[in-house]
């Protein structure tokens, strides 16, 4: 696939979660990396109505955050990709990053085009891979989606405790034990350490845990209204798990531009953020 060709962006179902449990890594010297291209007929307004509220936006835009949900996929399919030299169970979304660029037609083709940068192994032996989507529409870059995800461990490090950041809180919200399912229906991400315990546990964990993206998009939205514009621009990094069924707060510098979320007395995730 080329972006003079792109193929039909595929969506998270079960023959990609397949395809994903049965692929086998590859060796990663000399290997290259993926470029592709994907397209979207049109954005869905019915997911993106849904997913609106299920964060609580309320301005009647597309969310910056939203647009992960596009190039999730792209992501994935590009990680499928037998250029791509690493398998997808036990990768982790550690950072993200988002821009919102142009406005979209609603019924105009995006293109997604995705690149793949793999980082030198760090000290302790961790890869991480960075993929870098941008979205045109009829030449003009829409939205651009860097992710970066952890897809070799290193070895393990003593751990030490992320202390909550001292920002006046804004608001805080509580976690459900459906909100892993309920934002799977919305994005596609079925990953089992969302969903159930049963399911958490099949993959190493105690308790089910909140999508990242849950997580950044629901901060978001809370930015948003504490500022009252709308945000173009918005960097987090996952720093650690929240449980379902646990309490989050957000504390935030609105004037810096700069935002964490804590859980337990230890942040989840932080970053910074730019409004109109």
């Amino acid at each position: 696939m080329t972006a003079d060709s792109p193929s039909p962006l595929p969506s998270l179902g079960a023959a990609t979660l397949l395809r994903a449990l049965f692929k086998r890594p590859r060796r990663l010297n000399g290997v290259r990396t993926p470029r592709t291209a994907y397209v979207l007929d049109s954005i869905d307004s019915n997911q993106l109505r849904r997913y609106r509220q299920a964060l609580g936006f309320r301005d009647e835009g597309i969310p910056v955050t939203y647009y992960y949900l596009l190039a999730q996929r792209a992501h994935v399919a590009t990680m499928l990709d037998d250029a791509f030299p690493f398998r997808l169970p036990g990768t982790v979304h550690t950072e993200n990053a988002l821009q919102a660029l142009a406005e979209p037609l609603r019924d105009v083709p995006l293109v997604l085009s995705t690149t793949v940068n793999i980082r030198p192994p760090a000290e302790n032996g961790a890869v991480y891979a960075e993929l870098d989507t941008v979205a045109r529409q009829q030449g003009t870059d829409i939205f651009t989606c860097r992710s970066t995800y952890l897809v070799v461990r290193g070895q393990a490090a003593r751990k030490r405790r992320q202390d909550a950041r001292d920002l006046p809180v804004l608001t805080g919200w509580r976690l459900p034990r459906n909100t892993g399912r309920a934002y799977a229906r919305i994005s596609g991400d079925w990953n089992p350490i969302h969903l159930w315990t049963w399911s958490a546990r099949l993959m190493g964990m105690q308790r089910p845990i909140i999508h990242g993206m849950h997580t950044l998009a629901r901060a978001c939205a809370e930015l948003e209204q504490a500022c009252g514009r709308r945000i173009l621009a918005l960097e987090g990094r996952f720093r650690a798990p929240a449980a379902l069924g646990s309490e989050l707060v957000l504390g935030a510098d609105l004037a810096a531009g700069s935002f964490a979320v804590g859980g337990g007395g230890r942040i989840v995730a932080e970053g910074s953020f730019r409004t109109i």
